[in-house]
């Protein structure tokens, strides 16, 4: 594909998210993809990988919106930055078990990299602040302000 098709297919699954039309996102997929959480250390395969690593976000916060900020794509795939925003009044799944709601409202800033290969993703790497997070969750101390010396 070219760098407008992979720019214009990596928007549609923030609006595919937005939308909740998980089916959407999991046919931009590739049979074998890897769907691969950095910070949790989860991977997913496939379309029903790409489906699970969407719902689990919209299971923990079912009001959560994502905005697009930034894509950057080549012929090979894009890179997307995009802030989601929501209340965590459902579980959210973990290596660490479940977390249970907590009811508050969180802004947390994502970077995916994404691979295509004939017009599928091949590969998802998402990188967020998982320790702002916790934070935001009441589930992790606040960050110790910088020293200004």
């Amino acid at each position: 594909m070219s760098a407008a098709d992979n720019a214009a297919a990596i928007r549609s699954i923030n609006d595919a998210y937005n939308a909740r039309d998980f089916d959407a996102a999991a046919r931009l997929s590739a049979p074998d993809a890897e769907w691969i959480n950095v910070p949790t250390g989860q991977t997913l395969h496939g379309q029903d990988g790409a489906r699970q690593f969407m719902q689990a976000w919209a299971t923990a916060f079912p009001d959560s919106r994502v905005e697009t900020v930034t894509v950057i794509a080549s012929d090979d795939g894009a890179a997307m930055e995009f802030i989601g925003r929501g209340t965590h009044s459902g579980p959210l799944a973990s290596p660490a078990g479940t977390i249970p709601p907590t009811g508050k409202h969180v802004e947390v800033p994502f970077a995916q990299i994404i691979l295509t290969h004939d017009g599928k993703i091949t590969r998802a790497r998402l990188y967020f602040d998982l320790a702002g997070l916790l934070q935001q969750l009441g589930l992790a101390p606040a960050a110790a302000p910088a020293n200004a010396d």
